[in-house]
């Protein structure tokens, strides 16, 4: 199953790779400003004329060749060279290189550590900054700057077959209330409504997560909860209640039972791809793989809804960032390509060869494949969100996986959503006291 990450914690312990060409200081590259000398050719003249920016990143080249092109085009005066670096030892090499006051100019994701550390640029006041939604910018905002632009984002939502939909005379649900319904048609259609591999602890924990994206954080009054939950200062408990309360529905209608507990994420998309069950919770990489077991499935995507009438949220967030090097001699050709990323033609061109969607405030969906389209609504209104990435010491897999396993007991009959919530509250001041 795709394994849940935050960009956050990127910056694990990991193995020292020394890699060369990537320094800019490097002394195996011309300056752009150097002096021609009696060998140099008219061509070589030219070339030295070029700025070379340097880039860095976890996605291969191929993954990025559009954009990259784009770059090349726009900007000729700019000898645009990418690296890739494999994402296994990414954050060791490059954390290297800005330790040593040099590297790319720019740089793919956003450790909170390397902000913190004094070795990106703060972007907050550049003009294209404000192009991007919130949700986009706070996985990468550290004491109220921001030091990275997302790119193009990942996401999860409710997987459903078309055809079973009809048949059972239902649309894709606008309300958490016509959801529960649309459970209930399918299942007098003599359709089971919905796949679950909740042997794993994350689609129940994601689930629940989407309600209070909806309930709760779509409310401006809890733009900084993530913020305060990570210091200490809120609790779960007294913020989430309602929203795991009212998810709480799917599971007393017994939309979700009991033996899914012993269903794993491979069970589940198989139940779901051979017609077996309407509904199944997952993302884009798990297309590939229901297309090739039905061919004939006719499928759609719809973001997980609320309490009230609205476009829904899918959880996900920025699969990617840009950040500047602090230290990078070309900021103001950098701060360019920055500018150009911020542009629907930009987005579009990083999003044709890694798939995934843009915070872009006013992004041009309408090359979405036809399979995103009821979620569309949602995608222009940057509802694509997860807490965890913003809870600062907490960030990672710690809680979240604590809320997950809990909902499995509670889906067991063992806890309550009081006690699940009060236990991971509980968990939480214990990895918190362990890092003070």
């Amino acid at each position: 199953m795709k394994k849940t990450v935050s960009w956050m914690a990127l910056s694990v312990l990991l193995v020292s790779v020394t890699l060369t060409g990537c320094s800019t200081g490097s002394s195996n590259q011309a300056s752009p400003t150097s002096s021609s000398t009696a060998a140099s050719t008219e061509s070589g003249a030219k070339k030295s004329q070029k700025v070379t920016i340097k880039i860095a990143g976890f996605n291969k080249e191929e993954g990025r060749k559009t954009y990259l092109e784009m770059l090349k085009e726009k900007f000729p005066n700019y000898d645009i060279q990418y690296q890739f670096i494999d994402n296994k030892q990414y954050s060791n090499v490059v954390t290297t290189y800005l330790a040593s006051g040099e590297g790319p100019d720019i740089l793919e994701g956003g450790d909170a550590k390397w902000a913190a550390a004094g070795y990106l640029e703060d972007l907050t006041s550049q003009p294209f900054v404000s192009k991007y939604y919130e949700t986009g910018l706070k996985p990468f905002t550290v004491g109220g700057k921001v030091y990275s632009i997302p790119l193009q984002s990942w996401f999860e939502g409710i997987w459903y077959n078309k055809d079973l939909f009809v048949k059972a005379g239902i649309q894709p649900p606008k309300t958490f209330d016509d959801w529960m319904k649309a459970h209930d048609a399918l299942r007098a259609a003599g359709i089971k409504p919905q796949a679950m591999g909740a042997k794993s602890w994350e689609p129940m924990m994601k689930q629940s997560i989407g309600v209070a994206l909806n309930d709760f954080y779509s409310k401006p009054e809890n733009k900084n909860f993530d913020e305060e939950f990570g210091k200490g200062s809120k609790k779960l408990f007294d913020n989430w209640k309602d929203a795991f309360t009212k998810w709480d529905q799917t599971v007393q209608k017994k939309n979700l039972t009991p033996d899914m507990l012993g269903i794993d994420y491979d069970q589940a998309q198989d139940e779901f791809a051979t017609g077996k069950a309407a509904m199944w919770e997952s993302g884009p990489w798990a297309y590939d793989g229901l297309m090739k077991k039905n061919p004939n499935l006719n499928l759609g995507m719809f973001p997980i809804p609320g309490s009230a009438q609205g476009s829904g949220w899918l959880i996900g967030g920025p699969g990617s960032a840009w950040s500047v090097n602090k230290n990078s001699k070309h900021k103001a050709e950098v701060m360019k390509i920055l500018d150009l990323t911020s542009t629907n033609e930009a987005q579009t061109a990083l999003i044709k060869d890694n798939f995934g969607t843009s915070f872009l405030k006013g992004a041009d969906n309408s090359g979405l494949p036809k399979q995103y389209a009821d979620s569309a609504d949602a995608f222009k209104e940057g509802h694509v969100y997860v807490p965890w990435g913003n809870w600062g010491v907490l960030s990672g897999d710690g809680v979240i996986t604590e809320i997950g396993k809990l909902l499995q007991d509670h889906l067991s009959g063992a806890k309550s959503i009081d006690d699940v919530l009060k236990n991971v509250d509980k968990k939480a001041d214990e990895l918190r006291n362990a890092i003070k």
